[in-house]
């Protein structure tokens, strides 16, 4: 498990720990099950009995996978090619699994994100940019000494970076150059990587893990408004700092992943609850936060060094939220099988 991943299930605590003295039993529980010790075990409990009373049916199914040769820190979607980030290496994949390309890079990328036929990598304190032929184009140093970089969107409106040490939005020009540092009016709470952003529409979305919100600014760096509350349901952000990945549909919907008990969720741009997509099962189970991108009527999903590809099916979808919601969205093309 690399730095980012451990940190999400509450890594940073394991230090500590050491200094009150957990060891034996604790710290083994640390290392094997952190679920029961970074999350409220009764209400895990509680979120997994109502999700077993409720027996969730899945609008997808898999039907496709692959493994990477290492595991997985970042991954986004480029002129139908799978881009996938390992330590100190980057992949990339046709959507039949088959290897495209690869080059090596420095360190750990933290995120990734494509935009103007550019692929831009973000480093804990650096963002390079790549051209098509996977050659370096731009590369700028972070604003600030004490930077720990974490994820990252990039539009029209420059380049967004959420920065889990000093807990705000960093917006870089497409050139590299500052534009602003973006604060939160609620206050951003990050007590681990959790703090994802993507955007739609001339508007950026990020997670406020720690207040279990969703928040909406525009690419002028004005904050519009946020959503989310806390809870164990359908519809609801549980654990310490809930939701940890936003991605977009093509529709104008938001879907966000959690860590803890995973699972993928669908809401409105405007923070209304449509469905769970994919519950932990389906995913794959563990504690930590898949990555997920839309390509069309898939959701491709990548958890340790596993990509996964699901394919809406109409019989699964009448069972479920998705199947009777009136979005005209093409994630629900009818799949036969």
């Amino acid at each position: 498990m690399n730095r980012r991943k451990f940190i999400q299930v509450g890594g940073s605590l394991m230090f500590g720990a050491a200094f009150v003295g957990v060891m034996g039993r604790s710290l083994w529980k640390m290392l094997t099950n952190p679920g029961d010790l970074f999350y409220d075990a009764k209400e895990v409990k509680r979120a997994k009995d109502a999700l077993e009373r409720a027996q969730f049916v899945s609008p997808y199914r898999r039907t496709f996978g692959f493994m990477a040769p290492d595991e997985i820190s970042a991954f986004e979607l480029m002129d139908s090619q799978i881009v996938v980030a390992t330590p100190n290496n980057i992949y990339k994949y046709d959507l039949a699994g088959n290897l495209v390309a690869n080059f090596s890079v420095r360190s750990d990328v933290r995120d990734i994100a494509v935009y103007d036929n550019k692929l831009y990598l973000l480093f804990p304190s650096r963002i390079e940019v790549y051209d098509k032929d996977d050659v370096m184009s731009q590369e700028w140093e972070a604003c600030n000494d004490d930077a720990d970089y974490c994820s990252m969107t990039v539009c029209k409106g420059g380049v967004f970076v959420t920065d889990a040490n000093a807990k705000n939005i960093c917006q870089y020009y497409l050139d590299g150059t500052l534009a602003r540092f973006i604060k939160s009016p609620n206050g951003f709470i990050v007590p681990s990587y959790s703090f994802g952003i993507t955007n739609m529409s001339d508007y950026v979305y990020c997670s406020n893990p720690g207040r279990h919100l969703v928040e909406q600014y525009t690419t002028d760096g004005e904050y519009v408004a946020s959503f989310g509350k806390a809870g164990v349901g359908a519809g609801e952000f549980s654990g310490c700092c809930n939701p940890v990945q936003i991605t977009t549909t093509e529709a104008g919907e938001l879907l966000t992943s959690e860590k803890g008990i995973p699972r993928i969720s669908c809401y409105g741009s405007d923070g209304t609850f449509r469905s769970v997509l994919l519950d932990d099962k389906a995913l794959g189970g563990g504690h930590v936060a898949y990555d997920i991108r839309v390509l069309g009527d898939k959701l491709i999903v990548t958890g340790g060094k596993k990509v996964s590809v699901f394919q809406y099916d109409e019989r699964r979808s009448a069972q479920t939220l998705c199947g009777s919601c009136e979005v005209d969205c093409p994630m629900k093309v009818i799949s036969i099988g």
